[in-house]
Order: structure tokens, then sequence, then C-alpha cells
């Protein structure tokens, strides 16, 4: 049977092709891998060190064989570190054993088998790895989804700027707008976090069992072990964090995962929004050959993309929220509980992964519907109202508020009622004219140009 079929999670099952880049990154493996990495380039690191006279530097060769063990990790080293824990019963221990296993037949680096992991505590190990594993995340799959999604989205602004829509606010007729406007507003928001998100640092520690580099002062008193610290997490790219317990407090996450969440907040603002409009008949969906869209009812064409994206943007969101409210939050100087949910990262970014995808799949088959557009508009000449009155506010006539209101409320408008009251009212020519010729087609104000310019 199977695997896919029998799978309890859709990411590995139903999604399981959907979440691919992000495999090699959140997977067991690449946390593994990621493991490794952090051990070896501390290695080198301490290698490096003047003040550490019992481990020399390391040559070239040995450098780039160490290097190599961590670049070249594979999917079988992986399980060869699984089968060292299922005797270790310790994760990070087997990675370890595993590296000291690889280097004990080597003439150079064997006699530094016990600096491999030499004053970590496995939390020094882990913070790193998942701020590795986070960093690729969001540059690799994370960015380069939004960018391709805001992409679409300004295509889609700048095709539509001019094309009249009419707004609902609180689902009642309003000042109309245009199809590129609305999108050129959800760019913004999208933008702003973006920004957001790129700005984040990713904070990471190695100071020991509970934050004060103690086993490294018992060994080596006279290293600057803060200053050794902080040149080795900024050489992974990370921003040292300086005030820890034994572990990494995880605000950095939390930050990551709420801003997460923000982008698919307004995602699924967006999936509703573009729902409400088919359902409307503002926009048109094509079909494909063979899709069925209802099991009973021949005629349909559901809006499923934008349903599938609002469902698994939800799912994303409701994890970020747990992680963020969650892991920045530990008893004392250590508890595990962050370790258990931290293995879920890779769950909330596959998730957010086919919520873009089913977002962009669905914003691909939409095509706009003017006649549609067209027609709510020139039904609804009450939102000239608007206009109306505040051009009689600028003349001083009386009561323009109170006079529109009696006029349009509740009552039904035309284009001819409009017309009339406008001939009725004691304005400039210039201004009474420019107010015959508005429809609430070009009631729009300057919606086009911003939609231009997103």
């Amino acid at each position: 049977m199977s695997l896919t079929l029998t799978a309890l999670s859709p990411l590995d099952g139903r999604y399981a092709g959907k979440v691919d880049p992000l495999r090699p990154i959140f997977s067991e493996y690449g946390l593994i891998k990621a493991r490794v990495k952090v051990e070896v380039e501390w290695l080198l690191a301490l290698a490096a060190e003047p003040g550490i006279p019992e481990l020399a530097p390391f040559s070239g060769s040995a450098s780039a064989r160490l290097r190599a063990l961590a670049d070249g990790f594979s999917v079988e080293d992986a399980a060869r570190v699984k089968a060292i824990e299922a005797t270790t019963n310790h994760d990070v221990k087997a990675v370890e054993y595993l590296i000291k296993e690889r280097l004990k037949d080597d003439a150079e680096l064997g006699p530094a088998l016990e600096f491999v992991h030499f004053a970590c505590t496995s939390e020094d190990i882990n913070n790193l790895s998942y701020a590795l594993m986070l960093r690729q995340a969001r540059q690799d799959v994370l960015l380069p989804k939004l960018d391709a999604l805001i992409a679409a989205l300004r295509a889609m602004a700048h095709e539509h700027a001019a094309l009249p829509m009419l707004s609902r606010t609180h689902g009642q007729t309003a000042s109309p707008t245009t199809v590129g406007k609305e999108l050129a507003n959800v760019i913004a928001r999208l933008q702003r976090q973006q920004q957001v998100l790129m700005a984040l640092p990713m904070p990471g520690k190695i100071n020991g069992a509970v934050g004060n580099y103690n086993a490294h002062v018992a060994a080596y008193p006279d290293v600057d072990w803060p200053a050794f610290s902080r040149r080795f997490v900024e050489s992974l790219d990370l921003d040292w964090q300086p005030y820890t317990t034994q572990i990494e407090p995880h605000d950095g996450v939390a930050e990551l995962c709420d801003a997460a969440k923000r982008i698919d907040t307004i995602a699924i603002d967006l999936c509703r929004d573009i729902w409400g409009y088919i359902s409307q008949g503002y926009f048109k969906q094509s079909v494909k050959a063979g899709e069925v869209g209802s099991s009973t009812m021949p005629h349909k064409v559901n809006p499923i993309d934008f349903e599938n994206a609002e469902g698994n943007f939800g799912i994303a969101s409701a994890l970020f929220e747990h992680f963020a409210a969650k892991l920045p939050i530990s008893r004392w100087q250590r508890d595990l509980t962050d370790s258990t949910v931290l293995r879920a990262l890779g769950t909330a970014f596959g998730h957010m992964l086919i919520g873009f995808d089913a977002l962009q799949r669905g914003l691909g088959k939409l095509s706009v519907n003017p006649e549609r557009l067209a027609a709510d508009l020139d039904a609804s000449w009450e939102v000239l109202a608007e206009a109306v009155q505040t051009v009689m506010r600028r003349h001083g006539l009386p009561n323009p508020y109170e006079q529109l209101k009696a006029l349009t409320r509740g009552h039904g408008i035309t284009a001819e009622s409009m017309r009339a009251f406008v001939e009725s009212l004691e304005l400039p020519a210039a201004d009474k004219q420019r107010l015959l010729d508005l429809t609430p087609g070009l009631y729009t104000g300057l919606a086009e140009r911003l939609a231009r310019e997103i």
C-alpha cells in the first residue's frame, strides 16, 4: 500500500509533493545535518583559538575533511546517527558519537576527538541548528513564495487599475473603487510584512549548561569566552544572544512566527474577499477539463483553491500562534517542552506553503467580469451622494448631508433622480456640470493612480 495513503499527516500524504522544498530543512534528516554542521564548525573554531594549546590548528586538508562531513551529510549518514541514538537514547549525543566515529582513524583529527562537543550542552547545538534551519526556510522557501504572490497580485493590480468596482462597506453599497486598487491594498500589506520578516534577527547562543560558560572557564580560564562565543555565532551568519539560561529564549523564533502568522492572516483576508467577489459574479473562474465542481450539481465551478488556501493558512496560523506563545516560556533554567514543539515548525511552514500554492493557482484561474461590475455600479447611483454633498459643503449650501440623506436613504435612486437633484442646486456652472457628468463608474478618486504606483 502506498505510504501516502497511510500517512497520518496530509503533509506526508495528500500534499506530500507540494512540501518537498521543506523536507531537506525541517525533516529529521535536516535537523541532524544542521547539528553536524554546528558541531563541525565549533571544533574548527576551537582549533583556531590560541588560548587552547592542547588543540593545534588543523591543516587545510583536515579542515576540508571536516566541512565535507557536514556539507555532504546524507540521509544514510542520518540513519547511522539514528542507529547510534537507539543505544544512547539521546539525539545530540548520537551526533557527537557519529562525528567521533568518522574521525577516529584520521591521523590529524583523531587526537582531537574529545574536543568534539567541547563544553557544550545539547541546547548549544540545538538552538543554533534550528536558527540555521529557520534562516534557510525564510530565505529559500518563504520569501520566494511571498515574492511570487506579490508579483502575481501586482500584475493583476496594474492590468485592472482603471476597472471600476462597487465598494461594500458593512456589506452595503459604498463609494466605488477599482479592482486594481483593492489588490494594491493587499500588496501594500504583504510588502510591509515582507520587510519585517527580512529584518528579523536570528538569535543564537553557545554558552554552556546555564548560560554562564561554567565548564569553559573551568577548563580555560584565560580565554575570553563571551567574545569567542560571539565570533562563533556570527560566523554562522546568526545574531549573538549574550544572556540566556540553558536555552536560547526563543524570542527570535516567536517573532518569526508572529510575522508568518500576520502574512497568513492577510492571505486569508484576500481569500475570503475573492471568494465573495466570485459569488457576486465579479470574477469568473476558468474551467479545467474533467474537473468536477460538485458531486451532484453539474453546473458548479467552486472556488476550491481559495477555500483550500484559507484552510491551510488557518492551520499554519494556529501553529505559529502556539509556537509564539509557548516557546519563550521555560521553567527555571530549562525544561524540555520546547524540544517537542520545535520539531513541529516544519508542519506550520508546510501548511503555509500549501496555502501559497493554492492561492496562486486560484489567482491563475480568475478572469474579471466587466459586465457584472458595470451592472452593479449602474444600479447604485446613491453612491454619488457623497460627492454631491461634499461639493455642496464647499460652496456653503445649507444642510448638504441632511438633504442627501433624505434623498437617498431607503429610497431607490436612479441616474435621472440624482441628476434632477443636482440641477436644483445653486452651484457654479462648472461644478454643477462636473456632478452632472459623474457616474458611479467614474467616481473612483485616485484609485487608478494608486493601483499603478504599487
